[in-house]
Parts: structure tokens; C-alpha cells; sequence
């Protein structure tokens, strides 16, 4: 009999901490400047959390050492699912690089909790309009034909704008003149004033200026064309082996009880639902992308392979 009630009692208790959830303030981190994809998922988030859980769920910039500083920070709080943490593949391309020059990480992947995804956008290579090309293939014949000449921008070295570059750099088997920046505005801008010649972004920074004609598209490295450029082939479509994205995902500490991560997953789920969510995404061309954390890893560790494997091809620069 004892036992019985043991048991009730351990049921009644979790069931009350998972009726709980959220105690007090959710706090989303953005490991970024102010601005950006991983801004653009995390305001709308945040007023939609607001309203649900009638809790504050304010946006904190914590940015530094290409999203590190903010990752790390939400790594070391207390595994009680009120810090939550927006971004993109920079979560681990931080620690890529920091393997290739033997530097210890300020945090590691098994102390983030992934929770969902929110969107995985393709990124568009782009041309300055001065560049003789349509698609990507005839940019590739083009650099092979005056290896060295050209020059990309990209957000800086090993970021999200980067590697996927070099993966098609390293997948055609041409060369280029890397010019790294301070982010992926900057490095538009170089493109945009022909100091350089080509760059690669998500869709709701480049089509702009697409749309002014001051970049020429020329490929797209996801598995199907993004809606906003559906005439733009993808990499694949021209016989390119590059399959890269500008995913922006929600994480959280690792170590949640599971009642609590369950009720988070539910919060989370309600919220990318939620039609203000979808048409902030879609107001921005970005395309509205929500996994559950189950397929959400699976669709990270396919990514994290690819793009670990980029960057050991690119080295140390």
C-alpha cells in the first residue's frame, strides 16, 4: 500500500512541476548583434511565449566570438527550460574551427538541448551584375577559365556564409579570393558595391536586392528551389554536389527533467504555429520550417556531418 502511494505521489509531483512550466521569466537568447535571421525567429517568439504563458520572455543579445559568447552563457545556466537559446549552424561551426586550432570551446554540444527547428532556408549565391553569368555552372566554367581573378564575400571565417562557399569552391574545383567581414550585412555590401564579386546569404537578406537588380542570383544550395527564387536552380539541379542551409533552431540547457522538456516542446510547437509567427517568416521570404526535436536532430546530425566536413577541407586559413 505504501508503495501505491509512493507512487501516486511521485505521478502527482510531476505532473504539478509540468503544470508549472514556465515558473517566471523565459529569457531568449540571440547570440548575434541585434538584427539578423536568428532576430528576425526570436521577436516574434518571444511576444507569442508572452501571450501563452502570460510570463516576460524578453530577447537578450549576448553576441561575441561568432555566437559563442551567447551559446556558452545558456550552456551554464540552470537546466530548468527558462533560458532558451535562437540559432543557426554557428552553434557547432564555433567548435569546428576551434578543433582545427587545438582551442578548447566554451561550451560543448552535449550541453545544449535541442528543442526544434523553426527554418532551414537554402542560401542564394549571388553575382554582382558586372559578372557574364546566369547560373552557378557557368561561374565555375568562368573560374576555371581565370583561376584567381574573382573574389567572395562571406560573414567571416568558418561562418555560415563561409563554408558553404568553399564547399562549392572545393566541390568544382576552382579557386577564389576569400575577402571575410564583421557579418552577412557587410559582406552584401561589398557585393553590392562591386568589391567583390560574388557573396551567398539566406533569402530574406539577398532578395532585396535581387529585386533592385543590384545582385544577380545565380544558385541555390538547398535540396529544392526556395519559393522567392523559383527560378534559380539549386546547386544540385546544375550538377553540383552542395547541399547546405541557413537553419535557424530553438535550444535550450541540456539536463531538463522530462516533463518539463515535454511541456517546452509543447510551448515551442503552439508558438511556430501560431499565424503571427508564420507571417513574420514569410513577410521576410523566409519559409516557416517547424520540427519537433526527434526530427529536428536528425536533420542536425545529417547537417553537422556535412558541414564538419567542410571545414576540415578548408583548414586553417
Amino acid at each position: 500500500m505504501k508503495r501505491v502511494l509512493c507512487a501516486a505521489a511521485c505521478v502527482l509531483a510531476t505532473s504539478a512541476v509540468a503544470q508549472g512550466f514556465p515558473s517566471k521569466a523565459m529569457t531568449i537568447v540571440v547570440p548575434n548583434p541585434p538584427g539578423g535571421m536568428n532576430q528576425i525567429h526570436a521577436q516574434p517568439l518571444s511576444a507569442i511565449i508572452e501571450r501563452l504563458t502570460k510570463q516576460p520572455a524578453p530577447v537578450v543579445n549576448r553576441a561575441g566570438g561568432t555566437a559563442a559568447v551567447g551559446t556558452a552563457y545558456v550552456a551554464n545556466q540552470p537546466a530548468d527550460g527558462h533560458t532558451l537559446l535562437v540559432t543557426t549552424p554557428n552553434l557547432y561551426l564555433a567548435i569546428e574551427k576551434d578543433k582545427l586550432y587545438g582551442i578548447k570551446s566554451p561550451y560543448t554540444l552535449a550541453q545544449i538541448q535541442p528543442v526544434a527547428l523553426m527554418s532551414a532556408d537554402p542560401l542564394i549565391m549571388v553575382v554582382h551584375p558586372s559578372v557574364p553569368v546566369k547560373t552557378a555552372k557557368e561561374f565555375a566554367t568562368l573560374l576555371k577559365s581565370r583561376t584567381g581573378n574573382y573574389t567572395y564575400s562571406s560573414s567571416g571565417p568558418y561562418g555560415i556564409t563561409h563554408v558553404p562557399f568553399e564547399m562549392f569552391i572545393n566541390t568544382v574545383g576552382i579557386k577564389m579570393r576569400h575577402v571575410p567581414t564583421t557579418g552577412g550585412g557587410p559582406a552584401i555590401t561589398q557585393a553590392l558595391g562591386g568589391h567583390v564579386d560574388a557573396t551567398a546569404s539566406g533569402a530574406a537578406a539577398i532578395h532585396p536586392h535581387v529585386v533592385s537588380g543590384k545582385l544577380k542570383p545565380i544558385g541555390n544550395t538547398g535540396a529544392k528551389r526556395h519559393p522567392a527564387f523559383a527560378t534559380i536552380p539549386t546547386f544540385q539541379e546544375q550538377g553540383i554536389d552542395v547541399e547546405a542551409y541557413l537553419w535557424v533552431g530553438l535550444f535550450t540547457t541540456a539536463g531538463l527533467p522530462d516533463a518539463t522538456l515535454t511541456q517546452l516542446r509543447d510551448l515551442v510547437r503552439r508558438a511556430a504555429s501560431d499565424p503571427t509567427f508564420v507571417e513574420a517568416l514569410k513577410n521576410v521570404q523566409v519559409i516557416p520550417d517547424y520540427r519537433d526535436m526527434a526530427e529536428f536532430r536528425t536533420f542536425f546530425d545529417n547537417d553537422y556531418k556535412r558541414m564538419a566536413k567542410a571545414v576540415q577541407q578548408i583548414g586553417k586559413i
